[in-house]
């Protein structure tokens, strides 16, 4: 038993290391995205309205929406894709359904492609900032306004941006 005793030691700390990095990995992973720009994740904090439009540089940004699977819901825009020039204001509707015949509240996530892209969009006004509540069977229009920061690098020539509706209805 005492010639294992080494080995028993080095695999026990070995577990132990193992689980404190499985443990610290979302939160450095996030880090890791926040400084490098990756994973999309646009800013969830309303922007200030662009002081200034850039009418050489124009950008073609597309809008993609769907509900996450078993959400009862259903997102359109009447805009699939925008061409933009840097810095100007945009506006763009979509427009959400409950198909359900009960009241529902749900949470659009949004996120950019390319994922360096993500820190150069801002939204002044989106209905991703609050959770929304629909009636049974309601149909609602929603607003996003927009702009395409001036520092966005000039080899990014389109982005995406998606929205993924979430049923939070009974997390609330």
């Amino acid at each position: 038993m005492s010639q294992h005793r080494p080995l028993l030691k080095r695999l026990i700390i070995t577990s132990v290391l193992m689980f404190g990095f499985a443990f610290a990995l979302v939160p450095l992973y996030d880090v890791f995205c926040q400084v490098t720009g990756l994973n999309g994740k646009p800013s969830m904090e309303k922007a200030k309205v662009s002081e200034s439009v850039d009418h050489t540089q124009q950008v073609a940004v597309d809008f993609l929406t769907h509900a996450k699977e078993g959400a009862p819901f259903k997102v359109t825009t009447e805009s699939r894709r925008l061409t933009v020039n840097i810095g100007e204001m945009n506006k763009v509707s979509f427009i959400a359904s409950n198909l359900s015949d009960k009241d529902r509240v749900f949470q659009a996530v949004p996120s950019v492609s390319p994922g360096l892209a993500a820190q150069y969009l801002h939204k002044v006004q989106c209905f991703c900032f609050e959770q929304q509540p629909l009636k049974a069977n309601e149909k609602i229009e929603m607003t996003l306004l927009f702009y395409v920061d001036e520092a966005l690098p000039a080899e990014i020539e389109e982005m995406t941006l998606s929205y993924t509706l979430f049923d939070i209805t009974d997390k609330i």
